[in-house]
């Protein structure tokens, strides 16, 4: 990846980051923590790597996109509008009466998405059951899957994976976020998880961990993945619960956030400082 192809990256994600926190901001409330883990994965994959048609979002030749984890939603939102599947007006409607941006992703409802998900670890399934049709229907496309690390105390998950990695799915590549948390405080108290990147590889996967935020690992990592053939594929996000601003990460309860006047005062500042950011960045390329 050149230069100007990562700050591309850079401020995609940025974008995707500055929309997320105002739609919740404008909300009140709403699944802030892993909404913002999982932003510079997103970016990546619409960025670079995906392909989509926002004027056909059902184009038969399209890759498909699961969110296992679908309380994070918001962010998978922002990443669609930035990539023009919707004007960003539509962000506002977020949890509204009528609203075609539900809390979680429905598929019937919102341009873009390909599953409707929320209960969690049955996204693992569906992505399973469609990267396995298309391979017996012979076609070419890949699915991305999302899946939370908090999510993996569901046993459908391993069940799935068993399935992924017993049919050598490497049309489908799964991404495992952990960021460390889930509903009711860090992972390792709740049901300690202990190696995912070993879990992964012990059930067959061909796997690599990666720093979360960082566009340039992620994207090394899904080209890497992309070239096997013989074996399922997965990549280990290692991301904070919140990442990007540190306010947010450092909050003892950042699941799902009801703003108080601090929180809306944290959430103007970086709002801000993204603002600058993506501003910075678009200078920065158009002199490049």
């Amino acid at each position: 990846m050149n230069k100007q192809e990562l700050e591309k990256l850079k401020r995609f994600s940025a974008k995707i980051r500055l929309n997320t926190l105002k739609m919740l901001v404008h909300c009140k409330y709403g699944h802030l923590g892993g909404s913002m883990s999982i932003i510079e994965a997103l970016s990546v994959l619409y960025g670079k790597f995906m392909r989509y048609d926002v004027k056909n979002p059902q184009w038969d030749e399209r890759d498909y996109l699961v969110l296992s984890k679908g309380h994070s939603g918001p962010g998978l939102y922002a990443a669609l509008s930035a990539a023009g599947f919707f004007d960003e007006d539509m962000l506002y409607t977020l949890n509204q009466n009528g609203t075609n941006l539900p809390s979680h992703p429905d598929r019937r409802k919102t341009p873009g998405v390909d599953a409707t998900t929320g209960s969690l670890g049955q996204g693992t399934s569906i992505a399973a059951g469609i990267a396995y049709g298309l391979r017996l229907q012979g076609r070419e496309q890949r699915v991305y899957l999302i899946v939370g690390d908090g999510e993996l105390n569901e046993g459908q998950c391993w069940e799935a994976f068993q399935f992924i990695a017993s049919k050598r799915l490497s049309n489908l590549l799964v991404f495992i976020d952990e960021n460390k948390r889930q509903l009711d405080g860090y992972t390792k108290y709740i049901i300690d998880p202990f190696d995912i990147e070993q879990k992964m590889r012990a059930f067959g996967f061909a796997t690599k961990r990666v720093k979360g935020d960082d566009e340039e690992q992620i994207s090394e990592a899904i080209d890497e993945m992309l070239r096997v053939r013989e074996s399922a594929v997965c990549i280990v996000l290692d991301t904070i619960k919140g990442q990007g601003v540190k306010y947010f990460e450092d909050m003892t309860d950042n699941h799902s956030v009801k703003f108080t006047q601090a929180d809306f005062e944290a959430a103007f500042a970086a709002i801000d400082e993204l603002q600058k950011r993506a501003g910075a960045l678009a200078d920065e390329m158009a002199s490049a």
